[in-house]
């Protein structure tokens, strides 16, 4: 590019001929691909089912947007990669995000502005969050067409660094920041997310983590009474209060432990062994055990798994506790235990992929409401890959990958007395995946 002015874009000649480009081609949108979220919502439902949860305050006379529609517009541009709230001034007059808050491409009223969207972030109540939470668990339980057997609940949380006088910002230590530490909670198996709580920049103790996990199970029981529950977590979610409240209330647990002097001691005669294999093979050499422990504030002993590696002369230990009756020792650690290793790819596509951790309002319960609306954005984006994208090779994509591919297709907009057409490029080289996925949600509609 040699320079830039505001009327028009230059760029270098070709065969004599000057290129330029000019933002006057119209009704014209970047992100057609948008129209196949807008039918996995259509389908899933959860938008309406969130907005129902918020109560309007604002005098239903001067009303121009209903909260459905701010809904609607704040998630599908955090899901078209919009994260920003400043960018509803630009896209409020786009045609996909208007067909999708459910208005006409062209001649529809436009969608609301950065102002609107700020007042609306900053109205939500407590009372709201609390309703919204439990909707979320409530349409995870939705999601299945019949109780499953056994679901595993992980917890985790990832830091969300924070800028400004946000408040209950905390500096932690471990990350080296003032931040925010969100608690996330998805479903081992399915990667289906269930509760996202904001929370100070400090870990959870073990009462708190209790106080959430009651109210989570509570809710899922309520649909589920028959559900095998797995919980799931990583050793700073090991406090005697959780794995007492679990075993006071029929929950299975899978949790990480410290390896502290104590239970370093009982696993010495096993990383013998481990040294002895080595020494004689010289191939790395893993062993698993299962024993017996009582820490200090446990009431009775629980079973410990035990992981111990040698390989050229490095060791290492690795523990768990669990209350499980089966299997053995390396099952639980290496399938079972490990298999939480996966959150990070659900957390990955939460916090990058769809940029969650813009917690950048003053309000507390505002940046609460922020992190709702991004987790609206990662169960439509899951639901579109997991269900709609199944045999694509587009299955098991990144969630930025599956924008990039699919949302950003560039169309010119036509509204005509009886149908709404979108002129796609005839050189888009996925228009056969499209042609698959239209055809899944018209078995959906029909069904």
């Amino acid at each position: 590019m040699n320079k830039y002015n505001s009327s028009s874009l230059i760029f270098n000649s070709i065969f004599g001929k000057k290129v330029q480009a000019h933002f006057d081609g119209g009704q014209v949108t970047s992100d057609a691909g948008i129209l196949l979220l807008r039918e996995t919502e259509r389908h899933e439902g959860l938008i309406s089912r969130f907005a129902r949860c918020i109560h309007d305050t604002r005098d239903p006379f001067h009303v121009r947007h209903k909260l459905k529609d701010l809904f609607t517009q704040r998630v599908f541009q955090i899901a078209a990669g919009y994260e920003d709230g400043n960018d509803c001034n630009d896209l409020r007059s786009d045609p996909s995000l208007k067909l999708a808050a459910g208005r006409l491409p062209l001649s529809g009223k436009d969608l609301a502005s950065q102002p609107t969207i700020s007042r609306f972030e900053n109205s939500i109540r407590r009372s709201d969050l609390l309703r919204i939470g439990y909707a979320m668990v409530d349409h995870f339980a939705a999601s299945y067409r019949k109780p499953p057997s056994l679901i595993i609940l992980d917890f985790d949380d990832t830091d969300d660094e924070t800028h400004g006088m946000q408040q209950l910002s905390l500096f932690n230590p471990y990350y080296d920041s003032h931040c925010y530490l969100p608690l996330h909670v998805y479903e081992g198996i399915s990667g289906k997310l269930i509760a996202s709580i904001l929370r100070p920049g400090k870990r959870l103790t073990g009462q708190q983590t209790v106080a959430i996990l009651k109210r989570i199970v509570k809710r899922i029981r309520s649909s589920w009474p028959d559900t095998i529950i797995l919980f799931r977590g990583d050793s700073h979610f090991c406090s005697h209060q959780i794995l007492q409240w679990c075993e006071e209330n029929n929950i299975l647990y899978c949790v990480g432990y410290p390896g502290t002097t104590a239970i370093k001691r009982l696993a010495e005669p096993l990383m013998a062994e481990a040294k002895s294999l080595f020494a004689s093979s010289n191939i790395p050499a893993t062993l698993y055990e299962t024993f017996f422990y009582t820490a200090r504030n446990w009431k009775s002993p629980r079973q410990v798994v035990v992981k111990v590696e040698v390989n050229e002369g490095k060791t290492n230990r690795r523990f768990l506790v669990h209350n499980l009756t089966e299997p053995g020792p390396a099952v639980i650690y290496r399938t079972i235990y490990s298999g939480r290793g996966q959150m990070e790819n659900y957390i990955k596509d939460h916090k990058l992929g769809l940029k969650s951790d813009r917690t950048s309002c003053h309000n507390f319960i505002a940046n609460q409401f922020r992190l709702f609306l991004h987790s609206a954005a990662y169960i439509l984006m899951h639901s579109l890959r997991n269900n709609t994208l199944k045999g694509t090779q587009w299955a098991k994509a990144q969630f930025d990958t599956i924008r990039l591919k699919l949302f950003k297709i560039g169309a010119r907009v036509q509204e005509m007395k009886t149908k709404i057409k979108f002129h796609l490029p005839s050189s888009f080289p996925y228009k056969s995946v499209l042609f698959k996925i239209s055809a899944v949600f018209s078995v959906i509609r029909v069904t």
